[in-house]
């Protein structure tokens, strides 16, 4: 069992662009910053640049609000060009209240917004997520395993709120490599008690150890986590998410 786990920030990533190559951009960074991959690190990326290189980019000068997104716009008090995007990137509104729009995305994530940000990007304009997240970790990593050699698990990340909790932070929504759960069901605990319901979200639990290099103003949207064992296995972010005959809140 490991004892000590690294978070190394990859410095030096440049702006990504639509188009860029992200896999061959963390290659470059990392040997700039004379970083070596090992068998068995973990790779977390943070969405936006994914999004970035991926075009997943849209211009609100773009946009031409329904009258549905006007109205939600006029009650909330937000642009109505964004709600219209939120609305088209929705497979349905959960929640909307104080401001605030909980919706379920296509790829079925239960988060604020649908993921549409306008934080760093250019004025304007706003992100959305990736529209397969797991295919994009694992297009990185075969590209990875064939540039250096070895076997890399890569995770993409975003920052999600919480229910009943303050803050944000980082969570799985790509996966590829690792198990995304680790299931303690049916060992023994120090005490000898039969373990009932313990699974644990291995893929969230890495994607917010690297939030706490990212930061938000770090400039820092990739690292390696280091000294974790995992069992390598094709991977998917969808495991983690909750199926509806089991969701008590729906």
């Amino acid at each position: 069992m490991e004892s000590t786990i690294q978070i190394i920030g990859i410095e030096g990533l440049p702006e990504i662009r639509p188009g860029d190559d992200v896999a061959e951009q963390v290659l470059r960074a990392a040997a700039q910053a004379g970083l070596t991959f090992q068998q068995g690190d973990v790779l977390v990326i943070a969405q936006k640049i994914i999004s970035k290189a991926e075009g997943r980019l849209v211009s609100l000068n773009d946009i031409e609000p329904s009258e549905f997104a006007r109205a939600i716009a006029t009650t909330m008090n937000k642009d109505a060009r964004i709600v219209e995007i939120v609305l088209r990137e929705s497979k349905r509104i959960v929640r909307m209240d104080r401001n605030v729009m909980i919706v379920e995305t296509h790829h079925g994530f239960v988060c604020a917004n649908a993921g549409v940000d306008q934080s760093n990007v250019a004025g304007g304009w706003v992100s959305l997520l990736p529209r397969d997240p797991d295919g994009s970790a694992a297009r990185i990593r075969q590209q990875l395993a064939q540039a250096v050699g070895i076997d890399l698990a890569v995770i993409i990340s975003d920052t999600f709120g919480r229910p009943w909790r303050q803050g944000l932070v980082e969570v799985a929504i790509g996966v590829a490599g690792l198990h995304p759960l680790m299931d303690y069901r049916g060992l023994q605990d120090s005490y000898g008690y039969i373990l009932q319901a313990s699974v644990v979200a291995i893929a969230d639990e890495l994607a917010a150890a690297a939030g706490l290099v990212f930061g938000k103003t770090n400039g820092i949207p990739a690292a390696v986590i280091r000294g974790y064992r995992f069992t390598p296995a094709l991977g998917s972010a969808k495991t983690l998410l909750r199926p509806a005959d089991r969701d008590l809140f729906r």
